[in-house]
């Protein structure tokens, strides 16, 4: 299996920033990017303060809050968020073109064994990898909404994916706390 240490969160919407969230709480370096600087610095503070109401609350410790927190980093391009990651999470609204764009941008500047994943609802992972020479190393993650506090997610293996990929996504939704549920694209 492919040992994940760094995520990339591309979009810092509300569903990236709870990626995010979980992943540095599940020890992972996390790095959230997006285009615009004023979502960056939402998520930045809107981070900190989840992390802190969750060390208030007792869910986490105060020293893993902010070793969480510490493992954050952002990033205002796709290269610079990706190019070291082992996983990235494409969390963006779901709009094909945009999707399609971003997959075939992460193809051509990610590791030849990063695995790319995306968080859509509305299209076809297996379309979505169709655009890359890497489909075996693609496959679906849904987090539920909203994504702080659902623990719900599901894996979603499209058609060419291979079972070394839905295990490392299992591994990484165990860690973020997550009760998985793996599912063949045909079933979705």
């Amino acid at each position: 299996m492919a040992e994940i240490r760094t995520i990339a969160v591309i979009g810092a919407g509300a569903v990236g920033r709870g990626i995010a969230f979980a992943a540095a709480l599940g020890g992972y370096r996390t790095i959230l990017e997006d285009i615009l600087p004023s979502s960056l610095r939402t998520a930045a503070a809107e981070l900190r303060e989840y992390l802190a109401r969750a060390a208030d609350l007792g869910t986490v410790s105060k020293p893993e809050a902010l070793a969480a927190f510490n493992r954050l980093e952002y990033a205002s391009t796709v290269e610079h968020a990706a190019r070291e990651a082992d996983l990235v999470i494409e969390a963006v609204p779901d709009e094909l073109e945009s999707k399609i764009e971003i997959f075939t941008l992460l193809d051509k500047i990610c590791k030849p064994q990063t695995i790319l994943v995306s968080n859509t609802t509305a299209f076809s992972v297996s379309e979505i990898a169709s655009v890359t020479y890497r489909a075996a190393k693609i496959a679906g993650m849904r987090f539920a909404d909203p994504v702080f506090s659902n623990k719900n997610l599901e894996i979603v293996r499209a058609r060419l994916t291979d079972d070394e990929t839905i295990a490392a996504c299992t591994e990484v939704g165990r860690r973020m706390g997550k009760q998985i549920t793996v599912i063949a694209e045909s079933e979705a």
